[in-house]
């Protein structure tokens, strides 16, 4: 990356969405978090409500939006306070690490502008090896990584 400021940003951010990674293999359980606790708790939708300031039926709404995924942080933030708790959420990354994504997604530019490149030579009777082709592709990649220019994400 060229420039410092960004590579220490994303080290930073590695780091503190580390303590997340052991929560990738958690099941969210299918009613939701609110029911589960709620249950687990032995405390009834009345009970529940009375803390909120809501009714019963308002209770189970709640439990419903969060397990279809249509519930607000806000209610999920009221919802743990009422429980004695604290909502904590985060991003987890689906590859080891940031670096790892923007070295992927790199790679993935890479490819589309080499192959475009390499059709174009294929127009002319200019083909090029297949080990010719790796190499353009590993260096365009370790370009785009250090560049990092808008059409990244594009």
């Amino acid at each position: 990356m060229k420039n410092n400021k960004q590579y220490l940003l994303l080290q930073q951010t590695d780091k503190k969405i580390a303590v997340f990674k052991d929560l990738k293999t958690t099941v969210v359980p299918s009613r939701g978090w609110v029911h589960t606790f709620r249950t687990a708790l032995k405390m009834s939708l009345r009970q529940l409500g009375n803390r909120l300031n809501i009714a019963p039926q308002s209770t189970k709404e709640i439990e419903e939006r969060e397990a279809n995924g249509t519930i607000t942080l806000n209610t999920l933030r009221d919802v743990a306070n009422a429980m004695d708790m604290q909502l904590v959420y985060g991003f987890i990354s689906k590859t080891d690490s940031l670096e790892q994504m923007i070295e992927n997604r790199a790679r993935e530019k890479a490819i589309e502008i080499v192959m475009r490149t390499n059709n174009t030579m294929k127009l002319e009777d200019q083909q090029i090896s297949k080990e010719r082709i790796e190499q353009a592709i590993s260096q365009k990649t370790a370009e785009i990584k250090h560049e990092m220019p808008k059409y990244l994400w594009d």
